[in-house]
């Protein structure tokens, strides 16, 4: 109804009594200003100005309309601030999605260095499966990635820029006592009899049953937790074995003994996924975080 160039003249006119003085903060002509407001006063339905000897000064109408003009103007000028702030990557919100094993360390200290960069970014974290995630993205309803190409890949990548991070070794978790918690190395072989301790449903390929396939033999699943922490509990009370990232070794409990699995060892590459197109300069500062936190990264078992 009202134009935002019409609002501003009307305050500016309020506020300097003179269609002469508006014209001039305005660089508008005289005759400019002057049609204009009798413009504005059409569409108001009446008169927004008192025409005085000299200047001009608000009608009740007018003034109504200013108190209005104004919180138009001011949460305008907000917006034009904030939308400044994320296109320069420096406000906003970015939203952030994982998979749940680089929520354990990767996400959060690539997040603190982040956060001390851009303070004034707020940030929104999804957790999921990196095929939901990548569905997410290109949907727009997050604005970077950090997946992996486990269990399937990543499928075609037309519209996401795929920056990898870093390879991620799968370690095999050991109660303390075990026979093997000592071993610099362990053999998969030697792991055949073992109770293994599995998240994913019966009937899945997954990385321990490829492993151990690639070792000659089927493990045996006598216990399915889907949280890898709960798998940990488990281990601990001596009741299996399983695997884990060596993404999240600094965040295993301490009474577990992690070992490498040599030549048998899943492994599985660590991406961060951003659109192709027009990405936040925030999500392209995080990936830069994300990569300081990923060069050569070998946190090696215990």
């Amino acid at each position: 109804m009202f134009e935002t160039d019409a609002l501003l003249l009307l305050d500016v006119i309020a506020r300097t009594g003179s269609f002469t003085a508006a014209a001039l903060e305005l660089n508008y002509t005289q005759s400019a200003v002057s049609r204009r407001v009798a413009s504005l006063e059409v569409t108001a339905g009446g008169p927004l100005f008192a025409r005085l000897p000299r200047g001009v000064r608000l009608t009740p109408a007018g003034q109504a309309l200013r108190r209005h003009a104004r919180e138009v103007l001011e949460r305008l000028g907000r917006a034009r601030e904030e939308l400044a702030a994320i296109h320069h990557g420096t406000g906003g919100r970015l939203r952030v999605g994982a998979f749940a094993t680089a929520n354990a360390v990767l996400v959060p200290n690539a997040l603190r260095a982040f956060r001390k960069a851009r303070p004034e970014v707020a940030v929104g974290i999804v957790e999921g499966l990196s095929g939901t995630l990548i569905d997410a993205l290109r949907r727009a309803e997050i604005d970077v990635a950090v997946v992996s190409d486990y269990p399937s890949g990543l499928g075609p990548a037309e519209d996401v820029e795929i920056t990898p991070l870093m390879e991620d070794e799968l370690l095999v978790a050991l109660p303390a006592d075990h026979r093997l918690a000592d071993a610099e190395v362990v053999d998969l072989r030697d792991l055949r009899d073992e109770s293994w301790i599995e998240g994913t449903p019966p009937g899945r390929l997954t990385m321990l049953a490829a492993a151990c396939a690639k070792a000659g033999f089927t493990p045996r699943v006598d216990i399915r937790i889907a949280e890898w922490t709960g798998k940990l509990g488990y281990v601990a009370a001596g009741l299996g074995v399983t695997l884990v990232p060596a993404l999240a070794v600094s965040a295993v409990r301490g009474d577990l003994a992690l070992r490498p699995l040599g030549e048998f060892a899943p492994r599985r590459t660590v991406y961060a996924a951003l659109p192709r197109t027009t990405p936040l300069p925030a999500a392209a500062a995080l990936l830069e975080s994300l990569r300081a936190e990923t060069p050569g990264r070998d946190p090696g078992p215990r």
